[in-house]
């Protein structure tokens, strides 16, 4: 097991840097909802934050897969470690889910994959009216349950570094 008391370098990079861009991902994709003035530059901006986000979690990813993070606090209760595991790998999992469904929603809808001006991906799903219909809702519920995960694991930091004061925060916010 890792002794280290703090994530490494990149670890902690990444972290904020992605905090940053999915809080950003997740106020553009809900004003994109509600405005009609707005959608197409605020689609501008989620599709290359998308492929961003998806090509900044597969490196936080592989860092993780290769540095343990450091160890939770010994008197930490198992139902508290088990949520905080469990947490972060659905964390994970939604960093990659959901640009890849974005992107396999758009691909099915037959719209330009267009990252920026120019530059466009290929489709990753064939062209599907029944699977947009599938994929489209499940992109806008899987952002509730980021959303959702995300406060959790604010809420979690929170309780870590003023209630428990347990150094838990330190160990992503500062470097060791």
């Amino acid at each position: 097991m890792n002794q280290n008391r703090h994530f490494n370098l990149l670890a902690r990079v990444l972290h904020w840097s992605m905090a940053l861009a999915i809080t950003t991902m997740l106020f553009v994709g809900a004003a994109m909802v509600v405005s009609l003035r707005y959608r197409e530059p605020l689609l501008d901006l989620h599709r290359p934050l998308g492929l961003a986000i998806l090509l900044l979690a597969i490196v936080r990813l592989a860092n993780r897969l290769r540095h343990a993070p450091p160890p939770l606090p010994a008197d930490l209760p198992r139902l508290q470690v088990w949520a905080a595991k469990a947490s972060h790998w659905l964390l994970y999992a939604l960093m990659l889910a959901m640009p890849l469904i974005g992107w396999g929603m758009v691909s099915a809808g037959a719209y330009p994959v267009v990252v920026f001006n120019g530059v466009n991906l290929p489709a990753i799903l064939p062209h599907s009216p029944a699977l947009y219909g599938f994929l489209r809702p499940l992109h806008g519920v899987l952002a509730y349950v980021l959303f959702f995960t995300v406060l959790g694991h604010l809420g979690a930091a929170l309780f870590h570094a003023w209630v428990r004061r347990d150094g838990v925060f330190g160990q992503m916010a500062k470097g060791g």
